[in-house]
C-alpha cells in the first residue's frame, strides 16, 4: 500500500511539472531596444545584432518583452532578429528556455 501511495504521488508530480512548461512564439531582440523593433526586418535585425553584443537577449511576444535567464540569453543570441518558437518555464517573470528553434 505504501508503495502505491508513493508511486501515485510521483506520477502526480510529473504531471504538474509538465503543466508548468510554456510554449511561446515571438522574436529575439536585445534588452536595450526590446519591443521597439516591432517586426522582423533587415534594418531591425542589423540593429539587434549590433546591440545584442552589449546587452542580454529578450523574447518579444506581441508588445510584451520577456526577460531570459543568463543561459537562455546565451542560447537566444544565435537567433537575434529572428522569429522563434520556444518552450520553457517562467519563474518570477524570467523565462528559462528548454528548447528554441526558428519559427516557420
Amino acid at each position: 500500500m505504501k508503495k502505491l501511495v508513493i508511486a501515485s504521488l510521483f506520477v502526480a508530480s510529473l504531471g504538474s511539472l509538465t503543466a508548468m512548461a510554456e510554449e511561446m512564439t515571438g522574436y529575439i531582440s536585445d534588452a536595450m531596444c526590446g519591443a521597439k523593433h516591432h517586426e522582423v526586418s533587415e534594418k531591425n535585425t542589423q540593429c539587434i545584432k549590433k546591440c545584442i553584443e552589449h546587452a542580454d537577449a529578450v523574447l518579444v511576444v506581441g508588445d510584451k518583452v520577456v526577460k531570459l535567464d543568463a543561459d537562455s540569453s546565451t542560447k537566444a543570441k544565435a537567433f537575434a532578429g529572428q522569429n522563434v518558437k520556444v518552450t520553457g518555464t517562467t519563474d518570477g517573470g524570467v523565462l528559462k528556455i528548454d528548447t528554441i528553434a526558428k519559427a516557420e
